[in-house]
């Protein structure tokens, strides 16, 4: 789509996160409880990812438009994302993001070929939106959305996912949950203050970033030799400031502020699960 048709998002209207939330079978009672927790105004784009019939007319713009004063809309092709907003897959549609653009294409209608519409979109969102993407996964049916949870991890993004206990059907929520990937494992009612919180965080909102410590000659290569002694992986030859916004990402979901990288390192020293 040219710009033409839809003009570009000023700076003050891009999403500060953009977060993917995936459900199918029991997953409109835990999308409701998710935005009737969700502030209007929290600077985040919304992006549901549902399993839908292709055979039934969806109603979900008018009943989420009844849990949320955000504005709520079914994604269009070539629509530019912006905050404050919630954006509806349509059915039998497959939905990727592009340079902060959704676009929309058909679901293979083969035999046999099962579609996986909140993988293709956690995919495409990780690849454009890096460490600003958030997956969540909620109740549902089958396996949809683990790989994508695979992949917002390894762009450095972060991921939720519902209490089995308190889903419908648990079997998308333990999937996700079998990565090991999980950041958070919430009800759906917990999570938009936790969200909040998370992009509140000094290191998630750039208020403050850790470059400066890329001068402590010291506690880098330890942290790094540490690393490789827990977990034989060898992260010498990596760019340091891809390293230290892996660190500022556990950082904000361990919700530690002003943390030098000596401290932090006497800090892993301690937490063996870090």
């Amino acid at each position: 789509m040219s710009d033409l048709s839809h003009p570009k998002t000023p700076l003050s209207d891009l999403p500060a996160l953009y977060v993917a939330i995936g459900a199918s079978a029991g997953g409109l009672e835990a999308i409701e409880a998710f935005f009737s927790g969700m502030v209007p105004d929290s600077g985040l784009a919304f992006i549901v990812i549902q399993h839908l019939s292709p055979d039934y007319k969806s109603l979900m713009v008018e009943i989420l438009s009844k849990k949320t004063a955000m504005h709520v809309l079914r994604a269009e092709d070539g629509m530019r994302v912006e905050a404050n907003t919630v954006y509806l897959i349509p059915p039998k549609k497959n939905l990727t993001i592009f340079h902060g653009e959704l676009f929309l294409s058909d679901q293979a209608q083969i035999k046999g070929l099962i579609n996986l519409p909140i993988d293709v979109f956690l995919r495409s969102l990780a690849e454009d939106q890096e460490e600003k993407a958030v997956a969540v996964i909620l109740s549902g049916s089958g396996s949809d959305g683990m790989r994508g949870v695979r992949t917002i991890k390894e762009y450095g993004g972060m991921v939720m996912v519902q209490k089995e206990d308190t889903a419908r059907f648990d079997s998308m929520p333990r999937a996700a949950l079998s990565t090991g990937l999980a950041d958070f494992v919430l009800p759906p009612d917990e999570m938009p203050e936790r969200l909040l919180a998370y992009v509140k965080h000094p290191y998630v909102s750039k208020v403050e970033r850790m470059e400066g410590d890329t001068n402590d000659a010291d506690a880098l290569p330890r942290i790094f030799s540490l690393l490789r002694d827990r977990f034989k992986v060898d992260f010498t030859h990596y760019k340091p400031s891809i390293v230290l916004r892996r660190i500022e990402r556990r950082l904000s979901i361990n919700r530690v502020i002003n943390c030098p990288l000596d401290i932090l390192l006497n800090l892993i020293y301690s937490y063996h699960y870090e």
